[in-house]
């Protein structure tokens, strides 16, 4: 059969990519142990500690059993979540809503240092299981509606793959015009399928390409993509639910969870940027002022997009990648930094290095601000 065994060497920088990526995570570990333990978290945080952060979580639900999860990354559990909340109320730090950083950002109010909790693509075990304990606690938070999602039209490529691994012992994929075939019996085989396809995917060149590809893959597997959103994501009733509240701050995310980096037209771009923000004031009557790039690290955000939302006059823009704030991003009010709170780094001690940010200045090269 054609490309028998020769699947996983087809696949080339996918490879590679997944390689360096389990290989930082491990560094990534050991440097966070290693701040801590020797206590230089503690002892560098009045000098890099900024003013506040801005955290980021995705998924909060219970463990699942499966052995397969590579998705797993995206996901913290309730309980996890609920420590969390409890030592920020006891650690002195103002936990704050999105408009009132701004506000601090510019200048128009000062506070202790403090923290925003930001949730992306709007999951609905954010409002089964994460919003119970931020109301227990009273605490603001910001969720970023990617729109096509509540709409029934959004794609979760990356749990469309994972599921298409999930459910087959064989799968095939056309890589530069010839068909590949890739073994994944085994619990370890599929980890290893996902990485590599999942790199393989990400250093496509345009969104386009990326789309078409898993739109093929999962229709040959038969995974219907579509019912994904269904599953997992908020109605807009949901939505408007969480809305109402006035510890949440409703955020636009793009129309269809694109890369805008890897978005060749600027006026496309613009308009999934725009158009995000159209549909959730007509569907919620709310019209977001602050912005997430889908992704949001240096390949799928960039000064273009960052301009973009400038011009589109949103208050603030969050990227994923990892930082605390300073003074000086009152002057990058569109490419502020996120530090991501995941499943691969779900241990309380991360969380307090990555807050007091030694570990973030280090990642950095003690650059207080990386928009470029």
């Amino acid at each position: 059969m054609e490309g028998e065994g020769t699947g996983r060497a087809a696949l080339g920088r996918g490879n590679r990519v997944s390689v360096v990526a389990g290989l930082k995570n491990t560094i990534i570990r050991t440097g966070l142990n290693s701040l801590y333990f020797s206590g230089t978290h503690h002892a560098l945080r009045p000098f890099v500690g900024g003013i506040g952060a801005i955290l980021t979580f995705h998924h909060v639900r219970p463990p699942r059993p499966d052995g397969f999860q590579p998705n797993r990354l995206l996901e913290i559990t309730p309980m996890f979540f609920e420590g969390l909340l409890r030592r920020l109320t006891r650690s002195g730090i103002d936990v704050i809503s999105l408009d009132e950083m701004h506000e601090r950002l510019i200048g128009r109010q000062r506070g202790r240092r403090f923290v925003c909790l930001t949730f992306d693509d709007g999951y609905r075990d954010n409002l089964r299981w994460a919003y119970p304990l931020l109301k227990q606690f009273n605490l603001p938070f910001a969720i970023y509606i990617p729109t096509s999602f509540p709409d029934r039209l959004g794609e979760l490529w990356w749990v469309a793959l994972e599921k298409v691994i999930a459910q087959n012992k064989r799968i095939g994929l056309p890589i530069n015009g010839k068909d590949q075939f890739f073994d994944c019996r085994s619990t370890g085989e599929k980890r290893e399928l996902f990485a590599a396809l999942y790199g393989y995917l990400r250093s496509m060149k345009t969104e386009d390409e990326l789309r078409k590809t898993i739109r093929d893959l999962a229709a040959c597997h038969r995974v219907d993509i579509a019912a994904l959103c269904e599953e997992l994501c908020m109605t807009w009733e949901e939505i408007g639910q969480l809305a109402a509240d006035p510890l949440v701050t409703i955020g636009a995310h793009t129309v269809n969870h694109v890369m805008l980096k890897k978005v060749p037209n600027e006026d496309t771009a613009r308009a999934e940027m725009e158009m995000s923000r159209a549909v959730i004031e007509a569907a919620i009557g709310v019209r977001p002022g602050h912005l997430s790039y889908p992704v949001g690290d240096k390949t799928s955000a960039g000064t273009r997009e960052f301009n973009l939302a400038s011009q589109l006059g949103f208050k603030t823009a969050v990227t994923t990648r990892p930082g605390v704030l300073f003074k000086a991003h009152r002057d990058h009010l569109m490419a502020l930094p996120r530090i991501s709170v995941n499943g691969d780094f779900a241990q309380h001690r991360y969380v307090k290095v990555l807050l007091s940010g030694a570990a973030t200045a280090m990642w950095n090269g003690f650059r207080r601000v990386n928009a470029a």
